[in-house]
């Protein structure tokens, strides 16, 4: 009997949408070094350098990482008032890719309706806070009980102690009463079969290239619209 449903963030519950990650680098080095071009053109270089490593590290081990970490390992004093302008910039940058999906809050509460409990897991390098912050915004963070943001763990997906950290917000130990929606292959659907979960695949996203793992594995479900999820989870 299925008793959660644990969701992936971005790409998931976010509609995709294809940023430039170097951008938003830009726009934080643009601030820590104003008026003096050069000086942010080498930090951006820097910060987008170990950005894609970071990422690409997940492959390997599954290691969590935060901006914290991508700002050491591109040796940017990040401890005075111009980071903290700086960082204000680089996620504004970004909220526009932050949005909640509009079928995500009736889905939702259909879910709950059925007596589900609901989870989130995403592999992020960002604060929580600054998640929770958008969730509140769009009106669907006390839908959840319970939010799993990989930047508070030392791994993050596929890892198996990321999901079961996800399993443990949500109060549900079994790994076969919960089910797991995500858009990567790799991170998501195998990730969460290899722990024992339910899978199902929302295949919208455009995986970055130096992120992209072959798997072979076959997802529970696959769907095209978060409103088509309750009724596959009924029928389990």
């Amino acid at each position: 009997m299925i008793r959660a449903v644990i969701f992936d963030w971005g790409g998931t519950l976010t509609p995709w949408r294809t940023m430039d990650f170097r951008a938003g680098w830009r726009a934080y080095a643009e601030l820590r070094h104003a008026g003096d071009a050069q000086r942010a053109a080498e930090l951006a270089d820097a910060l987008a350098a170990a950005d894609i490593a970071r990422w690409t590290g997940i492959r390997e081990d599954a290691r969590a990482f935060t901006v914290a970490d991508v700002l050491a390992d591109a040796a940017a004093e990040h401890h005075d008032d111009e980071h903290a302008h700086a960082l204000a910039a680089y996620r504004d940058y970004w909220v526009a890719a932050t949005h909640t999906d509009p079928e995500a809050a009736p889905m939702l509460r259909a879910l709950r309706e059925q007596g589900l409990r609901l989870g989130i897991l995403s592999s992020t390098m960002w604060p929580g806070e600054w998640h929770d912050d958008w969730l509140r915004r769009d009106g669907v963070l006390d839908l959840f009980d319970g939010r799993t943001w990989s930047s508070d763990l030392p791994y993050t997906k596929p890892h198996p102690t990321a999901f079961r950290a996800a399993m443990e917000s949500v109060g549900v130990e079994d790994p076969a009463a919960c089910v797991f929606v995500g858009d990567r292959p790799y991170d998501d659907i195998s990730g969460a079969k290899s722990v024992g979960m339910r899978a199902v695949l929302v295949p919208h996203s455009e995986i970055p290239v130096d992120q992209q793992v072959p798997v072979d594995v076959t997802p529970d479900a696959v769907i095209q619209r978060l409103a088509e999820l309750p009724d596959v989870v009924r029928g389990w």
